[in-house]
């Protein structure tokens, strides 16, 4: 599984601009238009990410935004990761006690 994550870019970008961000690692990255989140009026470029090379989504995630400060006169103003459950090792209790052992504690 990949590391998913959004951007928006703080404007809409050219095709010049694209093909750099593509060469600087976006190239699996699909690229659309969206509204900045501050202002529905204005028009930028959102870039959704499924990502395999990275390790880790927080290393996936600086890689993007290394490559966005390349571009001149580029930022990005929002972010977005959805939410993935974390996956409990057998023998791990992420919170709490089990339900089943609970109920029967109250029985006896």
């Amino acid at each position: 599984m990949g590391h998913k994550f959004s951007l928006v870019l703080s404007r809409e970008i050219t095709e010049e601009e694209s093909v750099t961000l593509k060469e600087l690692g976006f190239g699996n990255a699909t690229f659309g238009t969206d509204s900045l989140p501050t202002n529905a009026d204005i028009q930028v470029t959102k870039v959704d990410f499924d990502e395999n090379v990275s390790p880790t989504l927080a290393e996936a995630i600086e890689a993007a935004l290394a490559a966005v400060k390349k571009v001149p006169d580029l930022t990005v103003p929002g972010l977005s990761v959805p939410a993935v459950p974390r996956q409990a090792s057998e023998g791990d209790v992420i919170e709490g006690e089990t339900v089943e052992a609970a109920a029967g504690a109250d029985k006896a």
